[in-house]
């Protein structure tokens, strides 16, 4: 029979060259195009449009599915481990887990000693696949998925996949942040997730399960994976969506569905250096104050001037390294403090600490009596400003003696004040009445010694205040 259809192709090959083409792939003469591989494969019967390659076709023993010889030559088992938080829930479950897959004719072992799950097949069991599934099972149960969910895996259109997530990020931190990513808030990325694809999908610890058709878990898979590679899974929930409504469309069901698909393509952006960034804001300083100023071309230059002045030369290369920053240590031994107790440590700080506050309390007493002081006492500025508003030409005077001491200034207005008044009331005398100039006299005699005995007294305590600290700074 062999070769019977040897010879047949032979002769249909004789046939073609004949006739210039070999294969329907490339003509005789040219022996040096692309080589057909499909050149002496005949179809198959299964090679039609109507025959779904995915589907699962059941073992159903009532039409007549049968093992040869009626039973397996050979027992076949699977074991796997579970951590010691999953011991409690499978003591409590597996009398289901065993009733299930007794109807399968699959015997199960729990070995809380060892911490392990085994299944093997018995003289009895029939489809020889349900092994597999059975192995499937117990690796579902033993990453947290509950039992009722893990059973599904028995049935023919259900299949499952783990992804293994731990060692596709090294950075620890990273790795947490890009798996809660997945999860999203509340669990709502992986709800639509499942919902795209059909899926039931779990995360646990460096695993994440998925359970569903085949095409639900590639796709699954590939979120999974992407999502790792830091891909946020929110780029490729919308590109399922968009395939869902596309695949309800039957025109479009044998074409390509490319140019509707959102392609996100990964952008890296240089992040600028902080000297760039100063520059650039020097550079926007120059041109707002340009622009404010009303300048020219001028401006421009020296504002470029100002930046490349600011820009750091750049240092002659030197094999040595730069002299050792003296550590908090040898700044404590330089000071003395090293030796010093830590009680003695605390003290210290706190009397300096003290010592500034009061430093500071004493400033702002200070500035709290300037405001009870009459400008025409502090002498200089304030008192040439009171002085511009007199209409005699004895201003200029008093502005001119305000440069010097303190109690003399004083002495000066506060007179000229007083003599300008008694004059005020001299004039409005009638008769000479002596005991009304004798009273204005006294009054104004005491205006001016009450003004220098002020004087006298604020330099005392400016002395005073003087001297304390000096002593203080003395005893520090």
């Amino acid at each position: 029979m062999l070769s019977s259809n040897i010879i047949e192709h032979g002769q249909a090959a004789a046939d073609n060259d004949a006739k210039g083409v070999v294969g329907g792939g490339y003509r005789g003469g040219d022996r040096g195009g692309k080589k057909n591989h499909n050149k002496y494969r005949r179809d198959k019967p299964w090679d039609t449009p109507d025959v779904d390659h995915w589907q699962v076709a059941p073992w159903d023993e009532a039409n007549g599915d049968a093992l040869p010889g009626g039973r397996l030559l050979e027992e076949s088992s699977f074991a796997t481990l579970f951590p010691k938080y999953r011991e409690k829930y499978l003591r409590e479950v597996w009398p289901l887990v065993t009733r299930a897959l007794d109807g399968h004719r699959i015997a199960c072992e729990l070995n809380l000693v060892e911490g392990s799950m085994t299944v093997r097949t018995t003289r009895k069991t029939s489809d020889p696949y349900i092994i597999l599934k059975a192995r499937d099972l117990i690796k579902l149960l033993a990453r947290s998925i509950p039992a009722p969910q893990a059973l599904k895996v028995l049935n023919d259109d259900y299949h499952c996949d783990i992804v293994k997530i731990g060692g596709l990020v090294r950075n620890k931190e990273r790795f947490v942040k890009r798996r809660q990513r997945l999860i999203g808030p509340d669990g709502a990325t992986l709800k639509a997730l499942e919902l795209l694809t059909q899926c039931y999908i779990l995360v646990q610890g460096n695993t994440v399960s998925i359970m569903g058709s085949h095409k639900g878990i590639k796709r699954a898979r590939t979120v999974v994976l992407e999502c790792m590679r830091n891909i946020h899974p929110v780029y490729n929930i919308k590109r399922l969506m968009i395939m869902r409504e596309l695949e309800k469309d039957p025109k479009l069901k044998d074409e390509s569905w490319e140019r509707f698909l959102p392609t996100f393509k990964k952008k890296n952006v240089q992040r600028k250096r902080p000297r760039q960034l100063i520059e650039e804001r020097q550079k926007k300083d120059a041109a707002a104050t340009r622009q404010s100023s009303g300048g020219g071309g001028g401006d421009d230059e020296a504002a470029a001037a100002a930046v490349t002045k600011k820009k750091k030369k750049k240092k002659s290369y030197t094999p040595f390294p730069p002299a050792q920053l003296p550590s908090k240590i040898d700044r404590q031994l330089d000071s003395g403090e090293y030796f010093l107790s830590e009680r003695e440590r605390k003290s210290r700080k706190l009397v300096e600490k003290q010592s500034a506050s009061r430093e500071k309390v004493e400033e702002k007493r200070r500035a709290r009596q300037m405001e009870f002081v009459h400008p025409s006492f502090l002498g200089g500025n304030a008192g040439g400003a009171n002085d511009r508003n007199d209409d005699d030409g004895g201003g200029e005077k008093k502005a001119a003696s305000g440069g010097g001491d303190k109690a003399g200034s004083g002495k000066c207005a506060g007179g000229d004040d007083v003599e300008r008044l008694v004059d005020k009331f001299s004039k409005k005398g009638v008769g000479g009445k002596k005991r009304k100039k004798s009273d204005d006299e006294n009054k104004a005699r005491s205006g001016s010694d009450m003004i220098a005995s002020f004087d006298v007294s604020k330099t005392k305590r400016d002395k005073n205040e003087n001297g304390k600290k000096e002593k203080k700074s003395r005893n520090d």
